[in-house]
């Protein structure tokens, strides 16, 4: 007696495996944890105040010029000395006072390879989840090999 799967069976959890991802890459980047660039344009800092990584949310004191004129930055970030240069990226509202500032070269080492990874991992999970609901649908083989003794 063989186990009959009806197709209609299969094309239910192909459907839903090909609407996840679809939802996923229609839904935008932000889905799969791509952040966005920062918005800003990129200056070189001179370190006046380094701060310990091991404390806890540690905060550097940088000095940038902005438009002609020395401005004091916070920087999140650890382990400089002082007059260490750093590349920061400034924010395009900086303000009055001190300006939030953060390390360019990890905004610009973020690349976009994140997204397609993503989408592809994801899909091979749909395609897990819709093996595993085939295995159960079906249930347990037999062994031919027992039963025709």
């Amino acid at each position: 007696m063989g186990i009959v799967l009806r197709w209609n069976t299969l094309a239910v959890a192909v459907l839903v495996g090909i609407a996840i991802v679809t939802a996923v890459w229609w839904a935008g980047p932000g889905v799969l944890g791509t952040a966005a660039a920062a918005q800003g344009t990129v200056a070189q800092a001179t370190v006046t105040k380094g701060a310990e990584c091991s404390a806890p949310d540690p905060q550097e004191t940088v000095e940038i010029t902005l438009g002609g004129q020395a401005r004091t930055g916070v920087l999140d970030a650890c382990g400089h000395d002082a007059n260490d240069r750093v590349d920061v990226t400034v924010p395009a509202s900086a303000g009055d006072g001190d300006v939030q500032v953060h390390l360019a070269d990890v905004v610009t080492g973020h690349d976009d390879l994140r997204r397609p990874v993503g989408l592809a991992l994801l899909a091979l999970s749909c395609l897990g989840g819709g093996t595993y609901a085939f295995l159960v649908h079906r249930g347990p083989r037999r062994d031919h090999a027992a039963t025709a003794s």
